[in-house]
């Protein structure tokens, strides 16, 4: 039985120290915050109740495993899921709008012939034919496997099938998310529909491979869940079933060092001095504080490995309290898209940061008593993608709401009061610089989006979570952590479920 220091109660790190503790490991989680979860929170106030971080699950059967792999208890025991329905609906600038069926082609076909007609509903179904070879080809190897010594491979080598495409006397194929919209699609709503998938993680369409068509293929092909209660109880039930299987959990206790012996991890210090022994470290943070915890070692992944992600963008969240009862037929998920989609992406990646007067805007408006004081109140949650550091001033929620009003008619005359998270907030919680949120991992773009390795250059150190190893979003730091704790109960030679 080894001692193993996990620093870190997040998403990753505690699904490591679950699996840990099952295999027979003393496992103690070391957290500075006051609880669990890390960018998984909760707002409660005046009876309405908020998710902080993600409102939605996707491939939850990467938590189904966790559940099935240490305890009794399904997943389903823990925490209900709902399957949302429609997945979401899109409101475009020209006035249009979609709802799309949840884990349904043929549904989202004849959607969008509907809606946008000219044959938009084949073109959408042929990419989601291409975006699945594409799945098929990188799972294993971005979702399933500790990351390849020459993931090289990896970055070199694209898995979405382009379309050849004539371009000024040439034969051309997509390379890029913009590109697949441009030449696939053909449709501005459709490339909007397509973006938004790589934006919501901060990814800039015009330099994100086509690769990155795994997103809405996920979605689509294993569809689109709601946690009962909010993405929180999933939160919840993981630290749950970390305490039932006998993991020890110090709240407040910010490691300021990995301690080191004879060349590798050893235990972990905390602010007050108090140094606890230990055969491995597992770190769930962000890549900045990892440097500081472990000065002057190597790049993570020692020579040659995958550089540190650095993600450009974070989140505004825009939290209202609403009067008046969410009305029936209501989509779970509305995307507003910008105004001005060229102006969108200068602001969000240009020289000078900001927001667009219009930006792309999620809403979110679950149908759940949890979340209300009374029927007679709606919860509603806006999530855009900024810029990471950016400072928001009020003017701007403003606008954001505005845009949501898109979405909510009456907005504005049911509002009873709102709250704000910023990116210095999510740097609060999860100590990222300048609250920046990780992207999945993706294949080609000379490996820009990968992650590095679950290991690293100091032996008995390992990386969970979002900034390692596959990347951000809550199935990915799920297999982060089955990955971490596959390294260490079985050793280098371990490669992956099967």
């Amino acid at each position: 039985m080894a001692r193993i220091a996990v620093i870190g109660a997040g998403m990753g790190a505690m699904a490591a120290a679950a699996r840990l503790a099952v295999a027979g490991h003393r496992v103690t989680v070391y957290e500075r915050a006051a609880t669990y979860g890390g960018a998984v929170g909760r707002l409660e106030r005046d009876g309405f109740s908020f998710d902080l971080g993600p409102g939605l699950l996707p491939l939850p059967a990467v938590y189904r495993d966790l559940f099935v792999k240490t305890g009794r208890q399904p997943l389903e025991e823990c925490v209900e899921l709902v399957q949302v329905d429609p997945s979401s609906r899109h409101v475009f600038p020209d006035g249009s709008a979609v709802a799309l069926p949840n884990a349904s082609r043929a549904g989202v076909v004849a959607a969008l012939d509907e809606t946008l007609g000219d044959g938009a509903g084949k073109r959408w179904g042929d990419f989601l034919v291409r975006a699945r070879e594409a799945w098929d080809r990188t799972r294993r190897p971005l979702l399933e496997e500790p990351l390849w010594p020459n993931w090289q491979v990896l970055a070199e080598r694209e898995p979405y099938p382009a379309v050849p495409h004539k371009r000024l006397l040439r034969t051309r194929r997509a390379a890029t998310l913009a590109e697949v919209g441009a030449w696939e699609l053909r449709d501005a709503r459709l490339t909007a529909l397509l973006e938004s998938h790589a934006l919501a993680y901060g990814l800039d369409p015009r330099a994100t491979p086509a690769s990155a068509a795994v997103l809405p293929y996920m979605e689509h092909a294993f569809g689109t869940w709601y946690v009962r209660g909010g993405v929180r109880e999933l939160a919840r039930a993981v630290y749950e079933r970390c305490v039932a299987r006998r993991v020890e959990f110090v709240f407040g206790a910010e490691v300021t060092r990995v301690v080191e012996k004879d060349g590798r991890a050893a235990g972990v210090e905390t602010a007050d001095g108090t140094v606890a022994e230990a055969d491995h470290v597992v770190a769930g943070v962000a890549p900045g504080v990892l440097d500081v915890l472990v000065p002057g070692t190597p790049p993570r992944g020692g020579a040659g490995g995958v550089p540190p992600q650095r993600a450009a963008a974070s989140r505004l969240t825009v939290l209202l309290a609403l009067r008046g009862a969410r009305p029936a037929g209501t989509a779970h998920r509305t995307v507003v898209h910008a105004a001005d989609r060229a102006d969108e992406l200068l602001r969000l990646f240009g020289e000078h940061p900001g927001l667009s007067a219009a930006p792309t805007v999620t809403v979110t408006r679950p149908e759940d008593p949890a979340a209300v004081p009374d029927a007679e109140h709606e919860a509603v949650t806006l999530t855009v993608t900024v810029p990471a550091g950016l400072e928001i001033p009020e003017p701007d929620v403003q606008r954001v709401v505005d845009a949501a009003g898109r979405a909510v008619p009456g907005l504005r005359d049911r509002l009873l009061w709102h709250e704000v998270r910023t990116p210095a907030d999510v740097a609060r919680a999860t100590g990222a610089a300048g609250g920046a949120v990780p992207a999945p991992a993706l294949a080609a773009a000379d490996g820009r989006l990968l992650h590095p390795a679950n290991g690293t250059a100091l032996p008995g150190l390992f990386a969970a979570g979002g900034w390692a190893h596959p990347g951000g979003g809550l199935p990915h730091a799920g297999m982060s952590g089955a990955l971490v704790a596959g390294l260490i109960v079985e050793g280098p030679e371990f490669r992956g479920s099967q």
